[in-house]
């Protein structure tokens, strides 16, 4: 069912959320696969690293799910109960893979900790064999192809999810080459160097932990309605200072919903204009704006007088 109605959002959005969910889906595909290919490789090969790398990759099916169902929603017009549209559910869908991301790092530190323990307790780890180090090398290539589709698609389409996909993919490419490390290095070292399977697996989850808190605190941010940074709010005064009939931009106040702004500001305008003129000062500003920030921005504009007392004192 949920392939079915994923599948129906595909052909009923435009064009930019269908390559997202593209990327997507294409993604889940090369899990899956990459998925089999690890927990075959990790048995045959008695590959401890690699088993361990395979369940990794399971947690990419969670969030692949998650980034499409998030996509198909957070397409959907404006309705009745959202007035400012779904862009909030690709924002938590984003957080949500952050914090699998923090998730998946916590499990692979544990693990490696885990294992440098038992070592030197005494407890020796199994050499593994050559399929498992062939399954690692091919996990990073097609991972870092992924990571850099992903992120182009991501940038293309401003969309936060698909994004934060892309760098999932990157931390599994971190995660992928630690395990090759380690496994070359059990193979081609000896026993004594079997730690630096578990070793390895310790460093990379330090990257993971580093991608991972960036994407949860941005997404947060953006739940918490934290405005835009001082100098889009400033490059917004501009433009509206700018535009013809506009006095005295203020009262600012910005924030995120999805890929789009929403911009709440007071102007003031000649005292003597009628509610007409007036009315199509605001809408010359809300063509500025919308050409600078997309169609798709939310713009509320408070007018007020301007006498000509203000506006001596303001000149």
């Amino acid at each position: 069912m949920f392939l079915f109605g994923a599948f129906l959002f595909f052909l009923m959005t435009p064009e930019s959320s269908k390559r997202a969910r593209r990327v997507i889906w294409f993604g889940f595909v090369a899990n899956l696969v990459l998925t089999m290919i690890k927990l075959v490789a990790g048995v045959l090969a008695r590959s401890s690293a690699m088993i361990a790398d395979g369940v990794h990759s399971v947690s990419d099916f969670a969030t692949d799910l998650v980034v499409v169902s998030s996509l198909s929603v957070a397409s959907r017009p404006k309705d009745h109960n959202h007035k400012y549209g779904h862009g909030k559910v690709e924002t938590l869908a984003t957080a949500f893979v952050g914090g699998v991301l923090i998730l998946v790092g916590l499990g692979l530190l544990y693990g490696g900790l885990s294992k440098i323990y038992l070592f030197y307790m005494g407890n020796p780890l199994q050499q593994p064999g050559m399929g498992a180090l062939y399954a690692a090398i091919g996990s990073i290539i097609v991972k870092e192809i992924l990571f850099r589709y992903t992120l182009k698609v991501g940038e293309e389409t401003k969309s936060q999810a698909v994004m934060a996909n892309a760098w999932h993919h990157r931390s599994d490419v971190y995660s992928s080459f630690g395990t090759m490390l380690g496994i070359g290095g059990a193979i081609f070292l000896g026993q004594k160097w079997v730690i630096l399977d578990p070793l390895a697996a310790v460093i990379v989850s330090f990257f993971i932990f580093k991608i991972a808190i960036k994407i949860t605190r941005d997404t947060l941010f953006e739940l918490i309605e934290t405005s835009l940074p001082k100098d889009h709010e400033d490059e917004i005064l501009e433009i509206s200072a700018n535009v013809e009939g506009v006095n005295d931009p203020h009262e600012l106040k910005t924030r995120k919903i999805g890929n789009h702004i929403a911009i709440d500001i007071h102007i003031k305008v000649e005292n003597q204009l009628n509610i007409e003129q007036a009315h199509d000062i605001t809408v010359d500003l809300e063509r500025a704006l919308r050409k600078a920030y997309g169609q798709e921005t939310h713009i509320s504009i408070h007018t007020e007088p301007l006498f000509k007392t203000q506006k001596q004192s303001h000149a």
